[in-house]
């Protein structure tokens, strides 16, 4: 037993070093909730790549596009399919997409990127066609789904490549798209279809090899003082052309163009005149590189100015494990384009370019500016009446000097461990009367975070396994109106709702996880939907600022288990924590118990080494959780153990008694993922909300200690 207790004081030690590295920056998820059947999910076999959503509410559909795939599901239940288009990619143009040098099985295929709604019963698809971007009308009539078959040609709409990121919205009849518009990829273009087609110029400084991430629609002209128009946001990454480094460093980008933009009489005719593009300040507390823009949500609000751009970054070293949430106000940015410095290139010695802050006078009307009434008082009424000056000024000089900063001065959510890759927010009114913007955003394992923001607090109330296996999740949309969450990946499509209250079968365990959808119900006894109460009188509770239990009834005292106690058994009591954020704390006859020679304590539970007639007693487990500085105290478990009415007699079904063997593997076990959390700290020095270290730990468990659980000799 030595060699035992030497490897339980050598683990102990470890996890003591690793609990010391760890930051509370890096937000830990409070409750894992694991891959669940009764999830909705839909997959048809052969078919993958379940990446464009488009919801159609008033048709009662979510429309599902893959490859060579557009489904029409059931908007309350997506496994339930009403439809379905077949769209293959024909012999002849996968031949010669193949000819080309393309891959036959994986490039040369038709992926659909593209499905916005035109009216009532019709939306318009896009798809990359083996390399052959093409478009098309779709219908839903009838309770069937179908192509009209008048094919257009997508250059420009849709990328050739099924593997390049890509972002489109239609506003009214008009479809806006960032995409590459050659076979190779090397001329990204920002372009409006529309009777009067517009596209950004082919120069660097417009853009520089980027990666187009997501686009949207503000109406800026609503109740606009000055006569302002309507813009189109697009969020992108691209190479840095304002910085001097020895290798190429990528930003990230937001760019704007106004919708009444009619392009140029001559100079920038039929290209954009107000095209803008700044980069957004997302700058983590320690130094690193510039972060990558995943993803980007636009939190609508009915007065414009106050809506706000939500964020998804990951870092942009491979050796990093880092990823953050940002958050944008619209009327931030709208001010830095409207009213911030220029920057312009010089020739520096070596006629080396280099990109400074425009200090000469500013062309009036101000370049980049959509019409307004000043410039409609100087006789301007379109931007085919600019002066040259203007177009000349804003051809050479798109780029802001200032970069946009985010509305919180910092990250909202800093995540070590699995990356983030899609976010999408709600905003949800809770008992209080305040609206918190909650936010629910995917990893490349899996998984969905649903967090929200307590006065400066970032909280992550859950995190859920949405996918068996490790899967990216591509897209997130979410409904609500219905409460749904929708998430898709290569595997398949998955629905969720925003909220399961009825899973909290008491008051703490309502109130505690803080979730604005949810509120202790003191009429039923029961966790209830907040938008599923009658609103008034007020018989529920909600503490989402505070997590304040204190009226909540009092439970009933946790009945202690009799366990039997062998002397010179090992003997394992389980303890299971509600909550990832809480420390257990084991006491014996009203002594806190610590890991030694003795005693081990792991997250599952207890492990008595070597039990004698001095350890029969009461023990109690402890969940200790700090909540807004609270503290909240929880009884969990309580066992009796008592001596064996036959001394000498070893009864081999004594609950909780592990032989020495099942020590052995056990401790060998946890030494080993002792290894693994130090491995974790080498890698990214912060493990807190690595799921290396949770998937370590469940390793563990069900390997290692299977034999602690084991209550039969070996």
């Amino acid at each position: 037993m030595s060699l035992l207790k030497a490897l339980s004081i050598i683990c102990g030690l470890m996890l003591h070093v690793s609990h010391g590295a760890l930051n509370t920056n890096y937000c830990a998820p409070r409750k894992t909730v694991p891959y669940q059947n009764e999830l909705k999910m839909f997959r048809e076999d052969g078919i993958s790549n379940y990446s464009t959503m488009l919801m159609r509410d008033d048709l009662g559909l979510l429309l599902l596009g893959a490859r060579e795939a557009i489904y029409a599901l059931d908007i309350d239940d997506i496994s339930v399919r009403k439809s379905e288009v077949y769209w293959p990619v024909t012999e002849e143009k996968q031949r010669e997409c193949t000819n080309k040098g393309k891959n036959a099985e994986v490039e040369c295929r038709n992926y659909i990127r593209t499905l916005h709604r035109v009216n009532d019963t019709a939306m318009y698809v896009c798809s990359t066609n083996a390399f052959s971007p093409t478009c098309d009308y779709m219908t839903f009539v009838g309770g069937q789904l179908k192509l009209k078959g008048k094919q257009e040609k997508g250059k420009g709409k849709c990328p050739y490549d099924p593997l390049q990121r890509y972002s489109s919205v239609m506003v009214g009849n008009d479809l806006y798209s960032a995409t590459s518009i050659n076979f190779m990829g090397s001329k990204p273009a920002l372009r409006r279809s529309s009777n009067l087609a517009l596209g950004t110029e082919d120069k660097s400084s417009w853009f520089s090899d980027p990666n187009f991430v997501h686009m949207d629609f503000v109406g800026e002209s609503f109740d606009s003082s000055d006569g302002d128009d309507d813009k189109v946001y697009l969020f992108f990454s691209e190479n840095a052309i304002e910085y001097d480094f020895y290798s190429k460093v990528t930003v990230s980008r937001v760019a704007r163009v106004c919708k009444g933009d009619m392009g140029g009489r001559w100079t920038l005719e039929r290209k954009w005149t107000s095209f803008l593009k700044a980069r957004l300040d997302c700058s983590l507390p320690e130094p690193s590189l510039p972060l990558i823009v995943q993803d980007v949500f636009l939190l609508k609000h009915q007065d414009w100015r106050k809506s706000v751009f939500y964020a998804v970054f990951k870092p942009q070293s491979s050796l990093s494990q880092v990823s953050a949430v940002f958050a944008y106000n619209v009327s931030i940015m709208r001010n830095i384009f409207n009213e911030g410095k220029f920057k312009t290139s010089i020739f520096a010695y070596n006629s080396h370019v280099k990109w400074v802050m425009y200090t000469g006078e500013v062309p009036v009307p101000r370049p980049g500016a959509c019409i307004n009434d000043v410039a409609r008082k100087m006789g301007i009424n379109s931007s085919l009446d600019l002066p040259d000056k203007t177009l000349q000024f804003i051809k050479e000089n798109p780029l802001m000097d200032e970069a946009v900063p985010p509305l919180t001065g910092g990250p909202l959510l800093v995540k070590r461990g699995a990356l983030l890759t899609r976010i999408v927010v709600d905003s949800v009114l809770a008992l209080d009367g305040e609206r918190y913007a909650v936010m629910f955003i995917g990893t490349e394992n899996g998984f969905v975070q649903k967090a929200v923001n307590y006065a400066g607090e970032m909280f992550i109330i859950e995190e859920i396994q949405l996918f068996e296996n490790p899967e990216p999740i591509n897209i997130l949309r979410l409904s609500s109106t219905k409460g749904l969450l929708y998430a898709g990946s290569d595997f398949g499509a998955v629905q969720m709702p925003v909220s399961n209250c009825s899973r909290y079968d008491m008051c703490v365990d309502c109130i505690l996880p803080r979730d604005p959808y949810c509120a202790w119900d003191f009429s039923t006894g029961r966790c209830s939907s907040v938008h599923s109460l009658p609103p008034s009188p007020i018989t529920a509770m909600q503490s989402l600022k505070e997590g304040d239990v204190s009226q909540c009834p009092q439970q009933d005292p946790v009945a202690a288990v009799d366990f039997t106690l062998v002397p010179q058994n090992n003997i394992q009591l389980s303890c299971q924590l509600h909550s990832n954020l809480a420390q257990v704390i084991w006491r014996f006859s009203d002594q806190t118990l610590h890991s030694n020679h003795k005693y081990y304590i792991y997250s599952g539970g207890l492990l008595i080494l070597s039990a004698n007639e001095s350890d029969a007693g009461l023990y109690t487990c402890d969940s200790v959780e700090q909540i807004n500085g609270r503290t909240y105290n929880r009884t969990v478990a309580v066992y009796h153990l008592q001596l064996s009415s036959e001394p000498g007699v070893e009864d081999s079904t004594t609950p909780g008694r592990v032989t020495s063997l099942g020590v052995a593997v056990g401790l060998l076990s946890l030494f080993c993922l002792c290894m693994g959390v130090i491995f974790c700290i080498w890698r990214g020095g912060r493990p807190t909300c690595s799921k290396e270290r949770e998937e370590a730990a469940v390793a563990v468990r069900l390997e290692g200690l299977r034999y602690l659980n084991d209550k039969s000799e070996i």
